[in-house]
């Protein structure tokens, strides 16, 4: 159940039985501040302005019409016309009372499902995954994760840059190489090959005007270089792979819709675009004009579909991509996860796209951008030489470290153990300490700050889930077992249960802001709170009555439940031991 939202349809009646217009919401949130209850509506002024009454009076008469009977122990008047709800302890009780058996949790499916297009991680195919292509990633997969998990149905799309002008430069550089070896081997580090294929064509003017020719060829579908494109391509895809597995994302192959996809529509677009008089020529380029993007001077934004030469771009893809999601794949919300520098160019393809109709102003168009990733210099993240870091490298390194670190806080797990945990823990601190970070904002990239055991990082709720399954091992129980009826009585359990009863809000929040930092605080306040918990309310001390240590192991139980299912949202693995 989602409070909130329960809570809220009980004001809106009591609202509507006072008098006030429907229209009129209870604005309904959690409290803030300690004392003013659990959650506070504070719709009673904003409808007392509107209606020009005495806004006491009004949340007086909303008071005497919500029925809240065994929900809250106390509802009040405070200042100018908040109404407090103070909910009762039997009630959470009851309410989280066989909450770990679900599926969802308290997660209630959606009861509007939409069809969701997610664009996220999006390489270029030309090189290896680097450290800018972490955030779109795992920002895009835990969204998608959240999206199924509420029963929206999810089309991921990996849109990878598998086409263009610089595969000519490539295809040239791999049949040279692939001459006197192995495809697999020539392009075993993709980054090398890209800067060795850049230095070629730069120093021989001849391979230059091969590396052109290569590229009329590959879009003219001569059968000799695209099948030297399929090599690189499905080589440069098995890359990708790797890391997404080792990421523990949910990308696969069957997501990957490139670039090369939309190549055959983009004529066709063109042309569409000129038939609605939208597209014309302007110094030889085929633009589109958008007054809806004008500057502070009046100067329509201009979009360029068709180069001077006859070559496409970026803009002319993404519009036959838009289109192919809204028409073909029948989105309801589209959201691209896209460095949020790309933001001026993702507003004029979705106007342009809505204007020419290949996508209905129905759909849900959204760019979800990011801020990046940068040493703790303050800069973008590279080498110590200032190269670009390659994602499987940091991926490595971070599992690495986080052996080193298990070796020395437990020993005695086994060899097998070591291994496994280093790599739950190493991949979800990278990721965690992306993804608690405010999605739009920079953040500075510390390995000492994300795998610390304190804090708000992916190791401390690790550690704090294991914590949970000890207390079971300890009691000799096993956790499915555990259904006693949960009793609230202490003031660190009553903030516990609260706390638990919130994880639907939280989802709901995550999935319709995308803004997976709302769920790693989350996660964070509960493990917290169950820390606090364990401290002051006793389970397996001598004198300890059974029926009190039932209700607090099932609560424990509950806790580890949502500490769990809330890092699988994120893409982080837990474990019983570490």
């Amino acid at each position: 159940m989602n409070i909130r939202e329960f809570l809220a349809d009980k004001v809106q009646s009591a609202m509507q039985a006072a008098g006030i217009p429907s229209e009129l919401g209870p604005h309904l949130a959690p409290a803030k501040k300690a004392g003013f209850g659990d959650y506070q509506a504070n719709g009673a002024m904003a409808a007392a302005k509107a209606m020009r009454t005495n806004p006491r009076e009004l949340a007086a008469k909303i008071l005497d019409h919500l029925e809240l009977d065994g929900i809250a122990d106390k509802v009040e008047i405070a200042g100018p016309g908040f109404i407090n709800i103070h909910l009762a302890n039997s009630w959470l009780g009851q309410q989280l009372s066989g909450v770990a058996e679900q599926a969802t949790l308290s997660v209630e499916p959606t009861s509007a499902p939409q069809t969701v297009v997610v664009d996220y991680s999006s390489p270029n195919l030309a090189k290896e995954m680097h450290v800018g292509h972490l955030r779109s990633t795992i920002i895009g997969d835990a969204i998608v994760r959240a999206l199924e998990f509420v029963g929206h149905k999810v089309i991921r799309q990996n849109h990878v840059g598998d086409w263009g002008t610089q595969f000519g430069m490539l295809l040239a550089e791999l049949e040279s190489q692939t001459q006197a070896t192995d495809a697999e081997i020539a392009l075993h580090d993709l980054e090398a090959f890209y800067q060795q294929a850049k230095q070629h064509f730069d120093a021989d003017p001849e391979f230059a005007n091969t590396a052109r020719d290569y590229v009329v060829k590959l879009q003219s579908g001569d059968e000799k270089i695209l099948a030297l494109w399929h090599k690189f391509r499905e080589i440069s895809l098995s890359h990708g792979d790797e890391i997404y597995q080792t990421l523990n994302v949910t990308l696969s192959r069957e997501d990957v819709m490139g670039e090369s996809a939309y190549n055959d529509d983009l004529p066709v677009l063109v042309k569409a675009l000129e038939d609605q008089g939208l597209a014309v020529v302007d110094q030889g380029a085929k633009v589109v004009f958008l007054q809806e993007l004008a500057d502070k001077k009046g100067n329509p934004s201009p979009v360029i579909v068709q180069k001077q030469d006859g070559g496409y771009l970026y803009a002319t893809t993404d519009l036959a991509c838009l289109r192919y999601r809204a028409n073909t794949l029948n989105a309801d919300r589209l959201m691209y996860f896209i460095d949020q520098r790309q933001g001026l160019h993702m507003q004029q393809i979705f106007t342009l796209g809505v204007k020419a109709g290949f996508a209905s102003s129905d759909i849900s168009l959204e760019h979800h951008g990011f801020g990046t990733m940068n040493g703790e210099d303050g800069k973008p993240f590279k080498t110590r030489s200032g190269g670009t870091v390659k994602l499987a490298d940091l991926l490595d390194e971070a599992v690495e470290r986080a052996r080193a670190l298990i070796e020395t806080k437990n020993p005695e797990l086994s060899e097998q153990e070591k291994t496994a945990v280093a790599l739950k823990v190493g991949i979800g601190a990278v990721k965690y300490a992306d993804l608690s970070k405010t999605r739009t904002t920079d953040y500075i990239f510390s390995w000492d700050a994300m795998l610390a055991f304190e804090g708000n990082t992916a190791p401390y709720l690790q550690y704090a889930y294991t914590r949970i399954q000890s207390i079971f091992r300890k009691a000799g129980v096993e956790p499915s077992s555990l259904t006693a009826q949960i009793s609230v009585e202490a003031e660190q359990e009553r903030h516990l249960a609260l706390k638990l009863l919130q994880f639907p809000e939280v989802v709901e929040l995550m999935i319709k802001e995308a803004f997976p930092h709302v769920l790693c605080t989350y996660l964070f306040e509960l493990a917290s709170a169950f820390m606090t918990f364990y401290e002051a309310c006793p389970i397996l001390k001598d004198g300890v009555e059974e029926p009190v240590k039932a209700s607090r192991l099932h609560l424990a139980r509950t806790t580890g439940e949502h500490i769990k299912q809330g890092l699988v949202l994120l893409g982080i693995d837990v474990m019983d031991r570490m």
